[in-house]
């Protein structure tokens, strides 16, 4: 019939060679449909997925090193401050609770840089004056109470510089006895000429 006969005929390598591309080909469909590989491969698109969440969130060390580009004078004023915040960009990544403390410094550096507005400035005048007006009778009865310990110091210290003296000429007293008894005693002994 018009056939080639050798190109109907396989050798044992080209069954082999079939064999291993059908045995590759069916462990590639099994590991593909195989239910613990579709877990798998769906936890890793989540957690890539979370991922780039957390970096939109929070920035990532590169997103804020590539935005830095300056030029001019202008750029390179802002240049310095995203290098800044590159650096704090760098050293917070991955760390919210760094982040969050940088985040309040900041704004409490805003916030203090802010003028204080009109019902600020009038809550703080009444806490001022209700503090003057529930805090005097505490300073008046402290005054009071340091008045009357220093009268008590100052008749302890009265008494106390009396004592002293009349100590110190009781003592100047016995000197002088003890001295003239020393006097009358070395004439006494001394032989006479």
């Amino acid at each position: 019939m018009g056939q080639d006969t050798d190109a109907l005929t396989t050798t044992p390598a080209d069954i082999e060679s079939t064999r291993a591309d059908l045995s590759r080909n069916l462990d590639e469909l099994s590991d593909k449909v195989s239910p613990q590989r579709v877990v798998q491969r769906r936890k890793d698109a989540a957690r890539q997925g979370l991922g780039s969440v957390k970096d939109k969130v929070m920035g990532s060390a590169q997103s804020v090193t590539s935005r830095t580009s300056p030029s001019g004078a202008a750029g390179s004023v802002k240049g310095s401050a995203q290098d800044a915040m590159g650096t704090v960009g760098s050293a917070t990544a991955g760390n919210p609770l760094v982040a969050g403390a940088v985040a309040f410094g900041a704004g409490m550096l805003i916030s203090a840089l802010i003028p204080a507005s009109r019902t600020e400035a009038q809550t703080a005048q009444r806490v001022v004056e209700a503090a003057k007006e529930h805090g005097q009778p505490l300073i008046d009865e402290a005054k009071s109470v340091g008045q009357d310990i220093g009268r008590d110091l100052g008749e302890s210290a009265k008494q106390a510089v009396q004592e002293v003296k009349a100590s110190a000429q009781d003592s100047a007293q016995n000197v002088k006895q003890e001295g003239q008894s020393s006097v009358d005693q070395v004439k006494d002994e001394a032989p006479t000429s």
